[in-house]
């Protein structure tokens, strides 16, 4: 019984929607730096974007909150990413194969690259998903969102630091 319990609030934890967390603007914290490669083969580090703001979504294809939101960071990146946006994607799940199928399926327009337990540690430990980051020009945290988020959160937080 009490198995059957944890696990019901297991999923209501990582299904309900939680509302943002904003670091305040006197605590603003460094985003820690990481080094991928992307599913393109390419290298991707948080310091290339310096100067640009950007979007850091952790997810996972298995995630139904992550493929409500993918599509809304795909059409920010489309609409923002000439005036500065950087839509990054780190995938949490255990199977690349199943993430570029997605990547295409999807036609993800921004990169994504394989998280793991280092990089989650680096960001506090990414629990359940979608976990998004909200980093300023000068590489600051400036919004984490656990669960699903409105889309006209994000895009209030991009368009104020623009």
């Amino acid at each position: 019984m009490l198995g059957v319990i944890a696990v019901l609030m297991a999923w209501f934890f990582l299904h309900r929607p939680f509302p943002a967390r904003p670091t305040s603007r006197g605590d603003l914290r460094a985003a820690p730096d990481f080094s991928l490669t992307d599913l393109s083969g390419a290298k991707l580090s948080l310091s290339a974007y310096r100067g640009k703001v950007v979007l850091l979504d952790f997810w996972a294809t298995w995630c139904g909150p992550c493929k409500t939101d993918i599509p809304h960071f795909m059409e920010m990146q489309s609409r923002y990413g000439d005036r500065g946006l950087q839509v990054i994607g780190i995938s949490m799940d255990d199977e690349e194969k199943l993430v570029r199928e997605f990547q295409q399926q999807f036609h993800m327009n921004y990169p994504v690259a394989m998280g793991n337990a280092d990089l989650a540690s680096l960001y506090g430990g990414i629990l359940g998903l979608p976990i998004t980051f909200v980093i300023d020009r000068q590489g600051r945290i400036t919004a984490r969102h656990i669960g699903e988020t409105e889309a006209s959160v994000f895009e209030a937080e991009i368009r104020k630091l623009l």
